[in-house]
């Protein structure tokens, strides 16, 4: 039987389309998911993402544990709430995860990973945890998560949280949280807009989403989600990136930490290899220009051969036209016109720099 967040029965109630996502039941959508794509690039959406997983690393030790853990470097983190985007790899530097590590302080650290990884991630943690003594892992499953995402999303917050949680968050910068009257606020998304990530008790989530909506924030699925993180240029794991595919070959080089060249990550050694002997795939962005919609696995041609396959795509509903991420040869340049075969047909597509979009406007030159 699936999981069910805290939030379940209120997605039922909205009359919410739901779906088995990563073990989960969640909602795709509340009825049209293009509807709650643009209410979060125009205005304010919101998103029930309590199915990741929130992990709490304790103890003297947990500093060292993830400097070797993670392929960024958390000695990066050095004021309370700041936190960081990093890649967690195996020994062929496979990604296993991708993450986010909040430092809460010198002995406590908290991860947020991915639903479908959980069991697999926890594993692999305490694995690497048992080498070392003065580490503590914690599963915190009695916690919900709410994404409020949008140009408006600050502000609404703001009206349905209270005056506490605006003076406390209000100031914060991209990429810091702050613990303030039993919500754990983070300026972090996974759309491309401005918004929070807010972490609070399971039994105060169903109060907190219905002031979000009282507020005219719009209840969201995974479907706009996916659209809106693709148009974003963020990668899905399982997707875009999984253990046979390095950080390298999934544009998040700028995610691995080289410096201290001492700091010996798991998975350092393979990627030092690959980055010696070059890249022999790479992934881009492609924006289709015949009409058709991109789909994940369509192959990608590129001067008479097979140049790789989409990894991510759909219609963007911003831009008005298909858009994916895919993984080519590395001689495929941007700017170079390739074929996408859909069905039958070999369609055209232009490579391009990702994101596609980012705070609500094109990033894409004329094409």
């Amino acid at each position: 039987m699936n999981q069910k967040t805290a939030l379940f029965d209120i997605h039922r109630k909205a009359g919410a389309k739901l779906v088995e996502f990563g073990g989960w039941d969640m909602p795709l959508h509340y009825g049209s998911q293009i509807r709650e794509h643009l209410a979060v690039r125009q205005d304010a959406g919101m998103f029930d993402v309590s199915h990741m997983s929130r992990v709490d690393l304790r103890g003297p030790a947990v500093r060292p544990f993830l400097r070797r853990l993670l392929a960024n470097n958390v000695d990066k983190l050095v004021l309370p709430g700041k936190a960081l985007y990093s890649c967690m790899l195996n020994e062929q530097g496979g990604v296993i995860d991708d993450l986010i590590t909040y430092y809460l302080a010198d002995d406590w650290f908290r991860l947020v990973i991915n639903a479908a990884t959980r069991d697999t991630d926890l594993v692999w943690m305490r694995e690497q945890a048992g080498r070392l003594d003065g580490v503590e892992l914690a599963h915190r499953a009695d916690l919900s998560m709410i994404a409020v995402q949008g140009p408006q999303a600050r502000d609404k917050t703001f009206a349905a949280l209270g005056e506490a949680v605006e003076a406390a968050a209000s100031p914060l910068p991209a990429f810091v949280a702050v613990d303030v009257d039993g919500y754990f606020v983070a300026r972090t998304g996974y759309t491309g807009e401005d918004g929070f990530e807010i972490v609070l008790a399971n039994e105060r989530a169903p109060a907190a989403w219905e002031a979000l909506r009282e507020t005219g924030v719009v209840p969201c699925g995974l479907g706009a989600r996916d659209t809106l993180r693709l148009e974003a240029g963020m990668n899905l794991y399982g997707s875009d990136m999984d253990t046979t595919t390095t950080p390298l070959e999934s544009a998040l080089g700028w995610t691995v930490a080289w410096e201290p060249e001492d700091r010996d990550f798991v998975g350092r050694d393979a990627l030092e290899r690959q980055r010696e002997h070059g890249l022999t795939r790479k992934l881009v962005g492609l924006v289709l220009m015949d009409k058709g919609v991109l789909r994940s696995h369509q192959s990608v041609h590129w001067q008479g051969c097979g140049a790789g396959e989409i990894t991510s795509g759909s219609f963007s509903p911003t831009l008005g036209r298909s858009i994916a991420l895919a993984r080519v040869s590395a001689s495929l340049q941007i700017g170079d016109t390739c074929q996408v075969r859909i069905r039958d047909k070999l369609l055209n597509a232009k490579v391009v720099k990702h994101p596609f979009v980012r705070r609500g406007k094109s990033c894409l030159n004329e094409i």
